[in-house]
């Protein structure tokens, strides 16, 4: 018996339902992310808590509290009970603002010391130990696992967001304005190699992402729109708009083909467009209600349909 990968299309992405709801928090999500391998994921959340659960079987592994500092903004590493978080409280009078954690036995790794205001983007890289933090400080920082300081600042205008390719050879830099700046992440000391500008929007940019081929950039700002983006070229493919969300920024996901794309919004559902299309997919009763309205606008993706033969 053999296993293959079921190719998403829209009759499939309609008839999806919901598979499992973790209701051992009724709060607002700062943040999630999946492990890139593991079945895992993890959640920042307002009660300044960071929780881990086994998204296979539906069950919370570990809830860990970090009163002193709080929790935002989080990514998991390599290792499946590691995770980075940023700090929500002390940043100016401590620096401290993230923190290398272990989820196994309750216990802060490493202090990285640097932005002054709130972490708003963060991401770990899928090939080494580096990993990179946008601020409101309008800096990005470079930071490598192993070592308190940081390896490089890009100062920048505005509200930052980053985001590695999946191979890690490429990483994104938005700011305000609809700038996106692409660096070698081997040489990035020798400034961007390549510059887009996203035409007609001046907002400032909430989140940006690679697709799993590193064919297309997803890009959303505070002003409720989402934009996808040639990544060799630049050239805007095509846009959403959502309802407002006042205070909250919006993010949206690929599906893992590259061919979907799918955002909370402030009404407190969900929505799936076909990026080939550029329309949206009617009648998905699993979007309906799908997000609770005191949640964070986060979502990710984690798919894996097989059929047996």
């Amino acid at each position: 018996m053999t296993s293959s990968l079921t190719e998403l299309d829209d009759d499939l992405v309609r008839c999806m339902s919901i598979g499992a709801v973790f209701s051992e928090f009724g709060g607002k999500i700062h943040s999630i992310d999946f492990h890139r391998k593991d079945d895992l994921l993890v959640t920042a959340s307002e009660d300044d808590s960071v929780r881990l659960y086994d998204i296979a079987n539906a069950k919370l592994l570990k809830t860990t509290s970090h009163k002193k500092h709080g929790t935002d903004r989080i990514c998991f590493t390599h290792h499946p009970s590691s995770v980075i978080c940023s700090s929500k409280y002390n940043l100016e009078s401590t620096g401290e603002s993230l923190r290398y954690l272990s989820m196994y036995d309750n216990r802060c790794i490493r202090y990285f010391k640097g932005h002054t205001q709130r972490v708003v983007s963060l991401c770990m890289s899928p090939i080494n130990d580096s990993f990179m933090s946008g601020s409101l400080d309008h800096s990005v920082r470079i930071w490598d696992l192993r070592v308190n300081a940081c390896q490089g600042i890009l100062r920048l205008r505005g509200r930052p967001a980053v985001a590695y390719d999946q191979q890690g050879l490429v990483f994104a830099v938005a700011m305000e304005g609809g700038a996106i700046k692409l660096f070698d992440s081997r040489s990035y000391d020798k400034g961007p190699f390549d510059t887009f500008l996203v035409g007609g929007d001046t907002a400032e940019v909430c989140d940006i992402k690679f697709s799993n081929d590193g064919k297309s950039m997803l890009l959303t700002t505070t002003n409720n729109n989402i934009y996808i983006l040639d990544a060799y070229g630049g050239e805007k493919r095509c846009g959403f708009s959502l309802e407002a969300s006042p205070g909250t920024p919006i993010e949206a996901t690929f599906t893992p083909d590259g061919k979907y794309m799918v955002a909370g919004s402030g009404g407190g559902t969900m929505h799936a467009w076909s990026i080939e299309t550029k329309n949206e997919i009617k009648g998905t009763q699993w979007l309906q209600n799908a997000v609770h309205p005191k949640e964070k606008e986060k979502e990710n993706w984690r798919l894996k349909i097989e059929t047996l033969t």
